[in-house]
C-alpha cells in the first residue's frame, strides 16, 4: 500500500510541474486553466500544493501578471526536461502494446529538407498515412539538443568521415550516405575554363568564400585544406549555401560546399567536382539508444535508408 501511495503522489506532483510550466507559458492562472480544462481555482491549488512540497514559493502572486520566483523558473526548467521525456514513455508503451499507429517527429538540416527528405517523407506517408507525422527544420546543435530532451524522435545529422563529433556518442546512428564536398567557381575562372576534377591544392592561392567560426561544413574544408597543405585565405564569410553561391558568382571569391548544398544551383556558378584530398560528410539518421524503436520509426529509418541509397545512386551516375 505504501508503494501505491508513493506512486499516487509522484503523478501528482508530476502534474502540478504541468499546471506550474502552462502558467509560465500562459503568462496567467487564468489562461493556464483554460488550456487545461480546468477551474483556475483549480490551478491555484496545485501551485499551493507545489509550494508546500518544496517548501517555498514558486509564484510571486503579486505582481501582475504573475511571475516565476527563482524556485519556480528553476523548477519549470526541470520540468520540461520531465515532462518531454514521460510524453516520449507513453508513446513508447502505446506502441509496445500496439494501442497505437503513434507519431514521428523528425529533425532535420536545411540541405536535407531541400533535397532527399521530401521524398522520403512522401514514400513513409503512402506507408502509415494514419500516423502523425512532424518536421523540425533546424541546424546541428540545436537538432542534437532536440534529440536529447526527447523533443525529436529522429534526427538527420553529419560529421566528418573519420572524426564523428562527440556529441553523437549519446546516440545511434544509422549511416545513409556519403556527400562529397564540390568546389563552387566563377563561370571565367581558370580552373573552371580547363578542369572537370580540381585538387583542392589549386585553390590554395584563392580567396575564399567560407564559413561561420560555428560552422560544420567549413570545419570539415578547413581540415581537408590544412591535409592539403595550405590554410583557405577567407574573404567573407555565410552560412547560407544560396548566398555563398551568389558571393561566387560576383566573382568575391571561390568556395568548396557539401555536394547536396550544389543540388539546386540558383546562381551563375562552375561547379566541379574535388580531387584527392576530397572533403567528404557523413550523413546519418540518428535516435537516442536507450529508446524503445517504435513500429513507425523503424519504418522512417528504413525508409530514409532505401531514399538515399537511390539517392547516392542517381549523384554518382
Amino acid at each position: 500500500m505504501r508503494r501505491y501511495d508513493s506512486l499516487v503522489e509522484l503523478i501528482a506532483q508530476v502534474r502540478r510541474l504541468q499546471v506550474l510550466a502552462e502558467v509560465a507559458d500562459r503568462g496567467s492562472f487564468s489562461a493556464a486553466a483554460a488550456s487545461l480544462q480546468m477551474t483556475q481555482s483549480a490551478v491555484s491549488q496545485h501551485i499551493s500544493a507545489l509550494e508546500r512540497a518544496v517548501g517555498m514559493p514558486v509564484v510571486d502572486r503579486t505582481s501582475r501578471p504573475p511571475q516565476l520566483t527563482e524556485a519556480g523558473a528553476a523548477l519549470v526548467r526541470h520540468a520540461r526536461a520531465v515532462l518531454i521525456r514521460l510524453d516520449a514513455a507513453e508513446q513508447e508503451l502505446a506502441a509496445v502494446a500496439g494501442r497505437r499507429h503513434g507519431r514521428v517527429r523528425l529533425g532535420a538540416f536545411p540541405t536535407a529538407l531541400a533535397t532527399f527528405v521530401p521524398p522520403a517523407l512522401a514514400t513513409f506517408k503512402r506507408r502509415v498515412p494514419t500516423v502523425t507525422l512532424s518536421v523540425v527544420d533546424d541546424h546541428m546543435p540545436q537538432l542534437l539538443r532536440r534529440l536529447g530532451d526527447g523533443e525529436i524522435d529522429l534526427a538527420i545529422v553529419y560529421g566528418p568521415e573519420a572524426q564523428p563529433d562527440p556529441g553523437f556518442q549519446e546516440f545511434e546512428r544509422i549511416p545513409l550516405f556519403d556527400d562529397p564536398f564540390r568546389a563552387v567557381l566563377p563561370p571565367a575562372h581558370r580552373l573552371a575554363r580547363k578542369k572537370t576534377t580540381i585538387p583542392l591544392g589549386e585553390l590554395s592561392g584563392e580567396t575564399w568564400i567560407g564559413g561561420s567560426a560555428a560552422s560544420g561544413w567549413f570545419r570539415i574544408v578547413r581540415q581537408a585544406c590544412r591535409e592539403a597543405g595550405f590554410e583557405p585565405q577567407v574573404g567573407l564569410t555565410s552560412d547560407d549555401y544560396v548566398g555563398i553561391q551568389s558571393l561566387v558568382a560576383a566573382n568575391l571569391g571561390v568556395t568548396v560546399v557539401p555536394g547536396l548544398a550544389t543540388a539546386r544551383t540558383r546562381s551563375r556558378v562552375a561547379i566541379r567536382e574535388v580531387g584527392s584530398p576530397a572533403p567528404v560528410r557523413r550523413i546519418w539518421v540518428a535516435r537516442p539508444d536507450d529508446g524503445y524503436p517504435s513500429p513507425s520509426v523503424q519504418i522512417m529509418i528504413d525508409t530514409l535508408r532505401q531514399t538515399t541509397r537511390r539517392h547516392a545512386a542517381a549523384a554518382s551516375a
